[in-house]
């Protein structure tokens, strides 16, 4: 086979669709773009077109992606945000730079931006209250003088869509790898993320989430693996 991939094809496209339910407050920051007097310094993202609070894919995905290079023990080397090994599991799923692509091929995963559930969002609509302003305060240990940072977050309850589509590319083996990959890599890593957190001040309590409802392409059931489960795989 050329290097190219000149003979590659697309075989086969799995689908998870679902939702992401939020355990505790959930918080994916935002830049600010102006001060205001009395503003919250800490917001979380949202949708310019309707103020909607939502979880962009690329957060989904690079946490994912995190986590199952740790548990791969494929961490790239010197901290480069990405593996471009053409043997890693990780780097074939999540994708690498173009100039790589010829030994993997194109990115295996594509995660969607995840908005507002259909109930939530009419929740939202109605006013009913979906953030809260979270206070902290971090304290000096010679002082004792505490330093005030309030934060916005998503309140527990709140769900989201959630989509993730996985391409199967037939690269000489009739696409067994990338079947194997889905099962043990995109599974997985949607469990870690389970048993870690999403967006920032995990550390803090905020971030723990559940997938539900989760359904391939044909409407089955997806059941995640346990950790327990994936540990006997890799080891």
């Amino acid at each position: 086979m050329a290097d190219s991939g000149a003979n590659w094809k697309v075989v086969g496209i799995r689908r998870i669709r679902g939702h992401i339910s939020v355990i505790t407050g959930l918080r994916i920051g935002a830049s600010q773009d102006t001060m205001e007097i009395s503003g919250l310094d800490n917001p979380i993202i949202r949708n310019p077109a309707n103020d909607e609070p939502y979880i962009p894919g690329s957060s989904l995905k690079g946490k994912m992606r995190s986590l199952t290079e740790w548990f791969l023990g494929e961490l790239p080397d010197g901290g480069d945000p990405i593996r471009t090994d053409p043997k890693s599991r990780t780097a074939r799923v999540f994708g690498i730079s173009a100039s790589k692509e010829r030994d993997n091929g194109p990115t295996r995963i594509l995660v969607r931006d995840a908005a507002l559930s259909e109930a939530w969002r009419d929740k939202f609509g109605k006013g009913v209250p979906i953030t809260e302003v979270k206070h902290e305060n971090s304290i000096n240990r010679l002082t004792a003088m505490a330093n005030p940072r309030p934060m916005e977050r998503v309140v527990p309850g709140v769900t989201f869509e959630f989509e993730l589509v996985y391409r199967i590319l037939d690269t000489g083996d009739g696409g067994k790898e990338d079947e194997r990959n889905f099962e043990e890599v995109v599974l997985a890593a949607l469990s870690l993320l389970e048993s870690d957190y999403l967006g920032s001040s995990g550390s803090r309590g905020c971030g723990q989430i559940k997938f539900i409802d989760l359904k391939d392409e044909n409407g089955n059931e997806i059941v995640l693996p346990e950790l327990a489960e994936l540990e006997k795989r890799v080891g």
